[in-house]
């Protein structure tokens, strides 16, 4: 686990100094890759996400999670808002919220939580390649956190 999340650092790493110079636009939608790992659960999962403008320093940010269990399975979609910080100074650091739907399931069991989720991320917004960082904290019956990290693949304009 340790060697994989290595190698996704120094992929991460590598995506960032070749992302070039060019400062990306607010105003194209974004789609990614995303690695995650959940505390409470102990589990790394793999996702996606999509960022849609909806306005100059704020995106509609839709996400889906599966997580690696041992037996049956886990997701996680969330419905967010993100909103980029507007200082220049700080233009790599944003924070969101928004709804969040949990689904786990083993043979004929499944159960599903709805509630809210709060995060905060930074992300380079150089060239046409973002690699990005976040933290969430998720509380629907219960709370719990976790981390991702990936790269967003600006698209075109909106």
């Amino acid at each position: 686990m340790v060697f994989r999340l290595t190698r996704i650092g120094g992929t991460l790493a590598l995506a960032t100094a070749l992302a070039g110079t060019a400062q990306a636009q607010t105003n194209r939608l974004h789609l990614g890759p995303r690695v995650s790992y959940q505390f409470d659960l102990e589990k790394a999962g793999v996702g996606v996400q999509l960022g849609v403008p909806i306005a100059r320093y704020l995106e509609f940010y839709p996400s889906f999670d599966l997580f690696f269990v041992d037996r049956g399975s886990f997701w996680h979609i969330n419905a967010d808002l993100k909103y980029r910080i507007a200082a220049a100074s700080v233009s790599w650091l944003y924070i969101g919220g928004g709804l969040n739907i949990a689904r786990s399931g083993f043979g004929t069991f499944h159960d599903t939580r709805t509630g809210l989720n709060l995060f905060v991320g930074a992300e380079s917004l150089r060239g046409r390649v973002h690699p990005f960082g976040e933290f969430r904290f998720i509380a629907n019956d219960g709370s719990t956190t976790q981390i991702a990290v990936g790269l967003n693949f600006t698209l075109r304009r909106h």
